[in-house]
Formats: C-alpha cells, structure tokens, sequence
C-alpha cells in the first residue's frame, strides 16, 4: 500500500496548501475590517477558524503511517465544514464580481478584492474536495484491511505468505 501512503501525503500537503491560502487571503480581509461587528463577520470567522483546523490537522496527519487512515470520519466532517465556507463565501459574493468561478476581466493590480475573494472561493473548494478524496481513501484503506465481522472471513497473519 506504498501507492496509498503517496496519494495521503500528495493529499496532505495540497489541504495544507489550501487551507495557508485560504487563512492568508482572508485573515487580510478580516485584518482590513477591524473594528466591524463580529456578527457581520461571522462567516469570514468561520472560513477562518476552519482554515486553522484544516492546516493544524493536516500537519498533524502528513506523517506516513498507516493509522493516519482511520481518521477518516475526521477528514470527512472538515470536508463538510469546508463545503460550508464554500456555500457561505459564494452566498456573500452574489455576483457582484460577477459569476462565482468566472475569472475573465480580473486584474491584479493594487485593489483585487474581486480576484482575492474568487481564490478564496476556489481554494476552499479545491481544499474540500482533497478532504473528501482523504476519507474516501481512509474508508477504502480501512474496508481493506479489517475483516467483516460475521462472514467466516478472517484477517491474514503478518507472518504468513500468500503462497
């Protein structure tokens, strides 16, 4: 299972890449509007406390170890929760910087709020979907090497062969 140590450890660093970008471009959002209330913010305070997670866990998982498979429950519900950020930051932005993952006509020079806001955007949905491919590696790597519970199946010895 080397070719699944990999893909973790791909998936891995890409949702820490993700989630640094997303906690940077919106931690200088929520740097800019200091003094706002809290209740407007709400949803850039969840985009960022989900981005913290994201990144605090996938440095805690990067490590290549088989039991980093079974957190698989956990991979989902940040893939969930990033799905949420991703659903709340497309509800703020209602088109007015026109469609949501239309990026013609967006220019990156002194003020690009509507370009900052469009990779926050996409970055969360690039992140969620790596959670999401994450837990679905873990329940294959799990389903794999567990044995049903009542089927007569039983697991193989480390110490026997398969000849």
């Amino acid at each position: 299972m080397i070719l699944a140590d990999l893909v973790s450890i791909i998936l891995r660093l890409a949702e820490l890449a993700f989630a640094a970008i997303v906690a940077g471009l919106n931690g200088d959002y929520l740097h800019s509007v200091t003094g706002t209330s809290s209740w407007h913010l709400g949803r850039f305070i969840y985009t960022e406390v989900v981005a913290g997670l994201a990144i605090l866990l996938a440095i805690i998982w990067l490590f290549p170890f088989s039991g980093s498979f079974i957190h698989w429950p956990v991979d989902f519900v940040i893939s969930v929760a990033w799905f949420v950020a991703f659903g709340l930051l497309v509800d703020w932005l209602d088109d007015s910087c026109g469609d949501v993952f239309d990026w013609d006509g967006i220019n990156f020079n002194g003020t690009a709020s509507c370009a900052q806001w469009k990779a926050v955007i996409a970055f969360s949905f690039l992140s969620a979907i790596c959670w999401l491919v994450s837990a679905i590696l873990g329940i294959y790597w799990v389903r794999r090497h567990t044995a049903p519970a009542a089927g007569g199946y039983h697991r193989r010895r480390w110490y026997r062969s398969r000849v």
